[in-house]
């Protein structure tokens, strides 16, 4: 967070972030404020509204018809799933989760 997401942060910004725990630590919250930019949480037990949500389903079905049986086929599978998920598909996970580009 403190490499990739803070530093690429401005005055006005808002981050929305799901409820995990590590999200909600004083330092993730300080960071961000500090940035200027605002933190919303989405309301809890809210997958519809989470982007990665649709990802993880992606991922998961995919990773059942790779079938892996060891770390290595595992690892592969998902180098595999990452390399094909283009930029328009994330895009549409955003918008499907009633995110605008706006």
């Amino acid at each position: 967070m403190e490499t990739q997401l803070v530093p690429t942060l401005k005055p006005g910004d808002i981050v929305v972030m799901d409820n995990l725990g590590s999200h909600k630590g004083k330092q993730v919250r300080q960071a961000i404020r500090e940035a200027g930019a605002k933190l919303l949480f989405l309301p809890k037990y809210s997958p519809d509204l989470n982007p990665i949500e649709q990802f993880f389903a992606k991922l998961k079905h995919w990773l059942r018809q790779a079938a892996a049986r060891s770390l290595d086929e595992l690892t592969h599978a998902i180098q595999h799933i990452l390399q094909q998920t283009k930029p328009c598909e994330c895009a549409n996970f955003f918008a499907n989760a009633g995110y605008d580009r706006t």
